[in-house]
């Protein structure tokens, strides 16, 4: 059957589908993943120490959740009515972790809040034009935080906004852009909007013939 989404919303609605019956289960909350090689990558420890955090793109919230677990208070914000949803079932009353249905770009340009570390895991990141996102991010970070991205690897050559069919090529036309920079290019984004301590590299693969993780990370002064 074609899919039929008609806005981002519904798009990222259909993220990691639950195809058993009855509810889906919980993902187990053992390991923070930044890269799509399990067990493998920096861990939690890439944002450093901080007390609070904003996620960008969190769908399932496992990774809040895990921060929480270890005492961080984190907002986890998602898009997707339906992903956010499926946090609230698996993990509302949580200590320290809270979920919010919003846009990126909306929620930090009128969010009184502030955050020692603001991250995407293949998240919105991807999916936000940096001119945009990038100053806001800025604003919202306390001194010393960290701004921490990962996503894949950009493909040599092929950078900027990278358009595909949400639905396929099949379904109703729906327009899907993610932002495909190199590592140089994340660097000027970032140092122009002044980050400093910039980090943008590729970790390979734990087989290095397969694709790749850009792993982006900068701090605001102190």
């Amino acid at each position: 059957m074609p899919l039929t989404s008609k806005s981002l919303p519904e798009y990222w609605d259909t993220y990691k589908p639950h195809k058993g019956k009855g509810k889906p289960p919980p993902p187990p909350v053992d390991s923070f993943e930044w890269t799509q090689h399990p067990a493998h990558g920096p861990g939690e420890r890439f944002l450093g120490r901080p007390r609070t955090a904003l996620e960008l793109g969190c769908a399932e919230g496992k990774e809040a959740v895990y921060l929480a677990r270890s005492g961080v208070e984190v907002t986890a914000l998602d898009l997707s009515p339906a992903q956010i949803a499926r946090a609230r079932l698996w993990w509302e009353g949580t200590p320290g972790v809270s979920f919010v249905n919003a846009e990126a770009c909306d929620f930090l340009a009128n969010t009184p809040s502030t955050f020692d570390a603001v991250f995407s895991r293949w998240g919105a990141v991807w999916f936000t034009d940096p001119a945009d996102l990038v100053p806001l991010v800025r604003q919202r970070l306390n001194p010393g935080g960290v701004f921490a991205v990962s996503q894949a690897e950009p493909i040599e050559g092929f950078y900027g906004p990278q358009a595909m069919y949400g639905n396929g090529l099949s379904g109703r036309r729906l327009t899907v852009l993610r932002w495909s920079y190199s590592p140089e290019m994340w660097s000027d984004v970032l140092g122009s909007n002044g980050f400093v301590d910039v980090d943008a590299h590729i970790l390979p693969a734990p087989d290095p013939e397969n694709v790749g993780t850009l792993m982006v990370r900068a701090h605001v002064p102190k």
